[in-house]
């Protein structure tokens, strides 16, 4: 069965085959950039405060179709930062997601919050961008990596000063996001194929981390509770996107996950 992620994966590959664009000036541009915020930093600080939340930007999705298609970049951004969010997250992907890397340019602007490029990494020039629009963190998705890759892009990542959110859905891939290195790590609680969100599995898979890492729960969060139960299950951190940016009142939402506590 072909799932929205190999859909997405096919149309990104085809897009970095055709990118001519050296990659050494790439990385000296990257290299280049002012220093970042901090994404992972943040995160442990906000660890020891209750649960840290990474706040999207996010238009749309190939599941749910039209989220927020006009949103302001810089006015959610500041409603999310008054909330507390710890963190931002910006789709940048066009085709799929209707983002764009000036809402990232936007949002971290408006803001004094790390922002992750939420997005589809398959290529060295990927996490080069990342950085050179002002990326602090980029996206490396196990499951649409082979363990060369996975290993080449955290690496790369870690040299231009970028923190990289090693998203897993199961144990294998848990395994292999360890062995490359990953510090900070996130559990996608949506099934690729059904796009059914899965709570149990964030639940077992967070047990299942090493001390040191920096565990964060993606997808289908819808509230305090949700939140609750993740905290209660030792994450450090909610990514949320939907629930946010349909919210009538972004702030307070963030507030209330924030309030979310850790046993």
């Amino acid at each position: 069965m072909t799932t929205y992620l190999d859909r997405i994966l096919v149309a990104h590959r085809a897009a970095a085959a055709a990118d001519v664009r050296p990659l050494g000036g790439l990385i000296d541009e990257a290299e280049a950039q002012p220093p970042t915020r901090g994404f992972t930093a943040a995160l442990r600080v906000a660890a020891g405060q209750g649960l840290g939340v990474i706040a999207e930007l996010k238009r749309r999705s190939p599941s749910k179709g039209d989220l927020h298609v006009r949103l302001d970049p810089d006015a959610l951004a500041r409603a999310y930062e008054r909330g507390g969010a710890t963190c931002l997250s910006v789709l940048t992907d066009r085709e799929f997601f209707g983002g764009s890397p000036d809402d990232l340019r936007r949002a971290r602007a408006a803001t004094a919050l790390p922002v992750l490029r939420k997005d589809f990494t398959v290529a060295p020039a990927d996490v080069c961008d990342a950085r050179i629009m002002g990326a602090d963190a980029v996206l490396l998705i196990v499951g649409a990596l082979d363990d060369h890759e996975l290993h080449d892009l955290h690496d790369l990542a870690t040299r231009l000063g970028l923190d990289a959110l090693v998203e897993v859905h199961n144990e294998p891939e848990l395994e292999r996001a360890l062995a490359a290195g990953a510090a900070l790590v996130g559990v996608n609680q949506r099934d690729l194929v059904t796009f059914d969100v899965d709570t149990a599995r964030a639940v077992r898979m967070g047990a299942a981390m090493p001390p040191a890492v920096v565990r964060v729960a993606e997808s289908g969060i819808r509230d305090a509770d949700d939140a609750a139960t993740l905290a209660a299950a030792g994450f450090d951190a909610v990514l949320v996107g939907e629930s946010l940016v349909t919210s009538g009142d972004p702030a307070a939402t963030v507030a209330a996950l924030r309030r979310a506590q850790q046993p």
